[in-house]
């Protein structure tokens, strides 16, 4: 049996309204509301970066997963703003969690499905028996220009998962990977924010590659919608991941518990992992999770996870994501936002 054997997740307090950013640049709160399905947003504080949330994610996995991180054989950070060029935020992270220096260390990036692409890797290095453990993270503080449709999800948090074959709560059933070259997003070297194709970004790239690999690793496993207690997709807002669910034949009960997350309104990159954790906050024994992330650029790692006792003995000894969704919130206005996220540049 190989799986995840303990998850942990992070979201920083501070919030910014739907409304807030709407009424900055003239649109209809409800009408934008209505559109993505999003009430407000994650924002990192102003010493918060994806090396932090990565860190807070990983001790709430480590708490779960109750090993000694020196254990940790590999330790990969997936996500589109890491904090440097070149330094890897991986280093890092396992210096913070006291994992090095007998680890293997590298950092993904493929836009919204790195962290996912940080699971794939992790399970494949302990199923191969390569190391005892590994260690993925999904985890961002992500960009969106002022005005731009993505200012309103582009939001910030991060979800951690150790792989193991020792105490596994989540077996890993199934694996699939759907990947073509659909240029709907990108940030060039250099540039402060991501351009997107606007209406490329359905039909041709998300649809196209979460219904590609769902359907593929259904067809690869033999099961079928119905035997799932729980389906988590890709969240780039609200609406996408209910679409796409109900195109393959998933029930809204079936989405409901990872699509908490946009619908309180934190999307960001590495949602699907964290949609993800919050589903293996409530899920039972024996339950299956079908998990499908999107990538732009593009592509869709899937994953079918089948739930052990050991769930009930672990979702305690850390936060839960409901709570950190919903408790000690810190409310910004748009100026504050601007200001926190280095919307403002001042020249001397």
């Amino acid at each position: 049996m190989v799986g995840i054997v303990g998850y942990g997740s992070y979201l920083p307090r501070y919030r910014i309204k739907v409304e807030e950013i709407a009424h900055q640049w003239g649109r209809d709160p409800v009408t934008v509301k209505r559109g993505l399905m999003l009430n407000e947003k994650t924002v990192p504080g102003m010493d918060e970066d994806t090396i932090t949330i990565s860190v807070e994610a990983a001790k709430n996995a480590l708490k779960r997963a109750n090993i000694d991180p020196a254990e940790i054989g590999a330790l990969y950070v997936g996500s589109e703003s890491h904090p440097y060029a070149v330094k890897p935020s991986g280093t890092v992270v396992a210096e913070a969690l006291g994992a090095v220096p007998n680890v293997h260390i590298a950092d993904y990036e493929f836009a919204c499905k790195a962290g996912t692409e940080a699971m794939f890797v992790a399970y494949g290095l302990v199923k191969a028996d390569l190391v005892k453990y590994a260690l993925a993270i999904g985890a961002d503080t992500s960009q969106g220009a002022p005005g731009d449709a993505l200012e309103f999800s582009a939001s910030a948090g991060g979800s951690a998962f150790i792989f193991g074959k020792e105490g596994v709560i989540a077996e890993v059933l199934d694996t699939f990977s759907y990947t073509t070259d659909t240029p709907d997003f990108w940030r060039r070297e250099g540039a402060f924010y991501p351009l997107h194709g606007g209406r490329f970004t359905g039909e041709p790239a998300y649809f196209k590659h979460i219904l590609g690999a769902a359907k593929a690793i259904l067809d690869k496993s033999g099961y079928k919608p119905a035997d799932f207690a729980y389906a988590v997709f890709h969240m780039p807002n609200g609406k996408f991941p209910l679409t796409a669910g109900k195109r393959l034949g998933f029930t809204k009960a079936q989405m409901e518990p990872g699509w908490i997350v946009p619908l309180m309104g934190n999307t960001y990159s590495g949602s699907s992992p964290t949609g993800f954790a919050a589903t293996l906050d409530i899920a039972k024994p024996d339950d299956l999770i079908l998990l499908v992330s999107f990538g732009s650029g593009a592509g869709s790692d899937a994953f079918i996870f089948k739930m052990t006792k050991r769930i009930d003995d672990v979702r305690d000894k850390a936060e839960k994501l409901k709570s950190m969704l919903e408790n000690n919130r810190i409310y910004l206005d748009y100026g504050q936002y601007a200001k926190y996220r280095g919307k403002i540049i001042m020249n001397e």
